[in-house]
């Protein structure tokens, strides 16, 4: 059965596929983009809770993990948060910007996809969803494409098909079979921006479930200032999905429950408020069960001024590093991304492509590039793929 020709196959319509798209196809590059799901941008459509959190204005590389912390500068600095903004604007689209850099349309994630299949179809993409990729084969300078009953062949491919986390949108980890097909290396993958669950002695914390307070977070050489939320299985809420993506199981997680106190806070309150209760004291700053709770671990019952001040020290050390043991994570099912995957070491930082493989490329969450909570992965995700699709 002979295959229909194309310049590129861009194998994934998500957020980096798509832009990837567009761009070559603006280049007046003939380019097909193939999707299993049955609509394109799904993890768009989902993320910021329908409105989608399209970038952050404060990126930059620091605000990545990879094995090659230096990768991502070359794609970030050709293609910065200000250029898409300035796209969404030409689109007329209405956003906002909530606290740290975050920016969400003011409607719907539906805007940002339709924005990104105009671009598609101003370059004459040729868009197909709804069918598996069942084989993809090289030879002879050309990529095989069998998709459903279809095939296409092309000069160029690239791999824009995610990582595994959020199963039920039809993610997984094809991205890494084909890498792997072609000889290149894949860091180990794990679940990402993930809720933490709590067993042995933090198994009592899961009695506060629902209940969340501002705090710092650290996991390894990582902190991260924002709310943490008690659920009925561990931990959530933004600063605790922050600090997953540094964990390693075995590692303790740390929560400062009082970042904004003064040193010697708890030793002062004594002094002025000495018939205070050390659970009054907390409860000035913290939830009413979450002040309890903590009180009731720290067991230093009655008035302050029956404590010593070296026990007011030990107890403010205490919730300044209050140590969590978590026994695993939500996992893939609940992760918004996804660490590791296609090593970076054999790709080019400047294009995405295969050192080794000549126009064979990998853009987006399927690359070893995992970005902090707040847009900064959708801006890997448009700042990779229009590293490619400048060049495919």
């Amino acid at each position: 059965m002979s295959a229909t020709e194309y310049d590129a196959v861009v194998l994934g319509a998500g957020a980096a596929g798509l832009m990837c798209a567009a761009v070559a196809g603006q280049r007046g590059r003939r380019v097909l983009l193939l999707d299993h799901a049955d609509q394109v941008g799904k993890k768009i459509l989902i993320s910021g809770g329908g409105r989608c959190n399209f970038t952050n204005v404060h990126t930059r590389p620091e605000n990545y993990i990879s094995a090659n912390p230096h990768f991502a500068k070359s794609a970030l600095a050709r293609y910065t948060p200000a250029d898409f903004i300035a796209l969404v604007q030409a689109y007329g689209i209405n956003y906002h910007e909530k606290t740290l850099g975050q920016m969400f349309c003011d409607g719907s994630a539906k805007q940002i996809v339709a924005m990104l299949l105009d671009e598609c179809a101003k370059g004459g993409v040729d868009v197909r969803c709804g069918q598996p990729v069942s084989d993809v084969t090289h030879a002879d300078d050309k990529f095989g494409v069998r998709f459903g009953d279809a095939n296409f062949a092309a000069a160029s491919l690239v791999i824009a098909t995610g990582g595994p986390s959020i199963p039920k949108m039809g993610a997984t980890g094809f991205a890494y079979d084909l890498a792997r097909q072609f000889g290149l290396k894949v860091v180990e993958p794990r679940p990402a921006l993930v809720p933490m669950t709590l067993g042995g002695d933090d198994v009592l914390f899961r009695e506060l479930s629902g209940i969340a307070a501002p705090v710092e977070a650290r996991a390894g050489k990582a902190a991260f200032r924002e709310a943490a939320l008690f659920t009925h299985k561990g931990l959530s809420g933004p600063a605790i999905l922050q600090v997953s993506s540094y964990w390693r199981h075995g590692e303790p997680v740390t929560i400062d429950f009082l970042p904004e106190a003064p040193s010697g806070w708890l030793a002062d309150a004594k002094r002025t408020r000495p018939r205070t209760t050390l659970r009054a004291a907390l409860g000035a700053s913290l939830p009413d069960r979450l002040a309890e709770t903590l009180a009731e671990r720290l067991a230093l019952p009655g008035e302050l001024a029956a404590q010593t001040d070296r026990k007011l020290a030990d107890a403010e050390a205490r919730l300044a590093r209050w140590p969590f043991h978590p026994n695993g994570t939500e996992g893939f099912a609940k992760a918004e991304v996804t660490v590791g995957g296609i090593s970076t070491a054999g790709l080019s930082s400047q294009t995405m492509m295969a050192k080794t493989v000549p126009n064979l490329y990998a853009v987006g969450e399927a690359v070893d590039v995992t970005g902090w909570l707040g847009g900064y992965n959708f801006q890997w995700a448009w700042a990779s793929g229009h590293a490619a699709g400048q060049v495919i």
